[in-house]
């Protein structure tokens, strides 16, 4: 079960950082995005050095010692890299920057005496777990303190800004904002009650294993729920994206035997989109919600186009009846037919008239877009009825 959810973890973090990417590649000047980008980045290459395989893998081509210490090193750029994101946002972006590079020389310091520490300290010493490690030695004492109260640091100013930001974030900005800070109380603390340990055990005195099992749990609980938060806007986001992107599909096919009709008698309202010389545009062109917008244009195109051989072929009725979507649905086949033989007679009579009393009985009779889109589907929900 713990193999299949980490698995999943990964997975999903590996997805956060692919999709992130491609955001950075459209928008390489985006510092917030970037920072993101690399405190994703960071992380997700932090999580193959915790395990077995790979720290034992680095270990052995770089020598004792440098899995932890390559994991650290990452775990102290992912809180660095989620400081920048709130500092790059700041209102004055440049004091931002500012900011950002002292805080660059602070981590710098921090990776320097974690990694002195690891060059000297005698083989072996530092490849076990936090639980599992002597503290008693003074590298491995200063390696965890060191790395842990920076971590403390990061995370509680990272708490700071976020909870501030959420206090004034609409939702659901604001619920993932709160489920973030959360998550990054939760981690501070966590880092915080392990400095403690760090100085008990140094002293050569035991921690009960229940307070040592409840600080993992912690974190085990805490770092999830900061993932949570921070993707919750975002997965909302793309499900309401993906719900318009499906109603969006359902409206164009529904307004497929309107368009159908109408563009096969006239044939130029249809808006061309294959000569754009670039491909992405072409690509972007081929999409639901363009084809389903264009779709709308065209089909009231040719109901301006056939409005004058409907009026032509009008012999009576009340406008009462003229205005039904099965009425009018049967005298589009009529008038599309009719247009289809190019009659000269009364049609084209009306035509070079400018017939208009009753040319808007086929163009939707109220204002508005979501009106227009509903009488369109009537019409067409009509000719699929009448087939």
């Amino acid at each position: 079960m713990a193999v299949t959810v980490t698995v999943l973890f990964l997975v999903a973090l590996a997805g956060a950082v692919a999709w992130k990417l491609f955001q950075l590649y459209k928008d390489p000047g985006n510092a917030p995005l970037r920072a993101v980008t690399l405190c994703l980045v960071c992380a997700g290459s932090s999580y193959p050095l915790a395990m077995p395989g790979g720290a034992t893998g680095l270990d052995a081509v770089a020598g004792h010692g440098a899995a932890k210490l390559a994991q650290n090193v990452l775990l102290l750029a992912t809180c660095y890299f989620l400081m920048c994101f709130y500092m790059y946002s700041a209102a004055d972006g440049r004091a931002g920057h500012r900011r950002a590079r002292r805080e660059a020389m602070g981590l710098l310091l921090v990776i320097a005496v974690i990694t002195v520490v690891t060059i000297t300290a005698p083989r072996a010493v530092l490849n076990g777990s936090f639980s599992t490690a002597d503290m008693t030695v003074p590298h491995v004492a200063a390696f965890y303190l060191v790395a842990g109260l920076y971590l403390m640091y990061s995370l509680t100013a990272a708490f700071c800004w976020t909870q501030r930001y959420a206090r004034f974030s609409q939702r659901p900005l604001s619920t993932g904002l709160w489920l973030a800070a959360v998550g990054l109380a939760g981690m501070a603390a966590a880092c915080l009650i392990r400095a403690v340990f760090v100085v008990i055990r140094s002293q050569g005195s035991p921690v009960p294993s229940v307070l040592t099992v409840a600080t993992s749990l912690m974190l085990v609980m805490t770092v999830p729920l900061f993932v949570i938060g921070i993707t919750y806007p975002g997965v909302r986001t793309r499900i309401t994206a993906m719900r318009i992107w499906h109603q969006h599909r359902q409206l164009h096919r529904r307004l497929h035997p309107l368009w159908l009709l109408l563009t096969q008698a006239f044939p130029h309202t249809v808006l061309r989109t294959s000569d754009s010389v670039s491909w992405r545009d072409r690509w972007r062109a081929r999409g639901v919600h363009r084809r389903y917008h264009r779709r709308i244009i065209e089909c009231r195109d040719g109901l301006v186009q056939i409005s004058p051989y409907l009026a032509a072929l009008d012999h009576g009725g009340t406008a009462s009846d003229a205005t039904m979507p099965e009425r009018v649905a049967r005298r589009l086949r009529d008038a599309a037919h009719a247009c289809d033989r190019r009659n000269e007679g009364a049609v084209g009579a009306a035509w070079m008239a400018g017939v208009t009393p009753h040319a808007s009985l086929a163009m939707p009779q109220q204002r508005g877009r979501d009106a227009d889109l509903q009488q369109l589907l009537s019409l067409s929900d009509a000719l699929c009825a009448t087939t």
